[in-house]
């Protein structure tokens, strides 16, 4: 999807302005750089004002060494607002009894056209945080994992990152989830 112009301009003041104002996130990467990929991948820009619009904060966090990709990540203090109270992922969600939340973290990050945080992703994403301190966040979950039904989460407590397991069917209103954008 395209974004309108003017939709376009002010999120790309946003961005530029965010990295401009936190730079340890991204040492030795150039905005011009940046902005070149971002003007040249317009679905890319959709799916980063999504992350905005639902609270995200996107960012750029470094570069992928295989691909060259810059990597935006959701760097909000806290889980999204607007992307909590979800349970992990749609068979989490149809399991559900009674009490289904509105949608789940994976359909709503593909719908999004981004990518849930792996744990190693989360781990580095917390060097420029902490975040989470009072919420929580979905993970990608190993298959073996929610082959038994369960699903992972990431939290910072205590001055240390915890990730944890519950059931893909439970949520929580301050767990949401981040999520990630290669461009």
């Amino acid at each position: 999807m395209e974004l309108p112009r003017e939709q376009r301009v002010e999120l790309l003041s946003t961005l530029k302005v965010r990295f401009a104002k936190h730079m340890h996130r991204h040492a030795g990467i150039s905005w011009e750089k940046v902005l070149d990929r971002l003007e040249a991948n317009g679905s890319t820009l959709w799916s980063l004002q999504e992350m905005e619009r639902t609270g995200g904060e996107p960012d750029v966090i470094g570069r992928d060494e295989k691909t060259g990709q810059f990597l935006f990540c959701d760097c909000a203090a806290e889980s999204p607002s607007g992307r909590r109270s979800l349970c992990f992922d749609r068979e989490g969600l149809e399991s559900r009894k009674e009490h289904r939340p509105a949608d789940s973290a994976m359909d709503v990050a593909s719908a999004m056209g981004i990518e849930l945080l792996t744990e190693e992703q989360y781990r580095h994403l917390q060097q420029f945080g902490p975040l989470d301190a009072k919420t929580s966040s979905w993970l990608l979950t190993p298959p073996a994992i929610r082959k038994l039904g369960g699903a992972i989460f990431g939290d910072f407590r205590y001055g240390q990152v915890f990730v944890y397991h519950n059931g893909a069917q439970s949520y929580y209103g301050a767990r949401g989830f981040r999520g990630m954008v290669r461009v």
